[in-house]
């Protein structure tokens, strides 16, 4: 089986990649370099492609999925409370000008 082969993934680790893929492209990450990533993610939530056979299964390792938000909150939590209050009145204020 040649390097990048998908064959052995299972249609959910498909699925979950390809989703892993587009968040990563939302946020701005190249579409090869944010498809290198998904699959590097989803091979460390399950541990690579899921063979079949009785008792072959590992437990998934969900640490991956849940680090992003942990990172994103660091960031605001190190800011001033004056400068994160700031911010949310000046969205508040945005988010109510384009409503109207």
């Amino acid at each position: 089986m040649p390097r990048g082969d998908k064959s052995s993934y299972t249609p959910k680790q498909k699925r979950q990649a390809e989703h892993i893929e587009e968040g990563y492209e939302k946020r701005g990450v190249p579409k090869k370099e944010a498809e290198s990533r998904a699959w590097a993610t989803e091979n460390k939530i399950s541990g690579g492609g899921k063979k079949s056979g009785s008792g072959r299964g590992r437990k998934t390792n969900k640490a991956p999925a849940k680090k992003g938000g942990k990172k994103g909150g660091k960031a605001s939590a190190s800011r001033p409370a004056a400068a994160r209050s700031a911010s949310a009145k000046k969205a508040a204020a945005t988010r109510k000008r384009r409503a109207s």
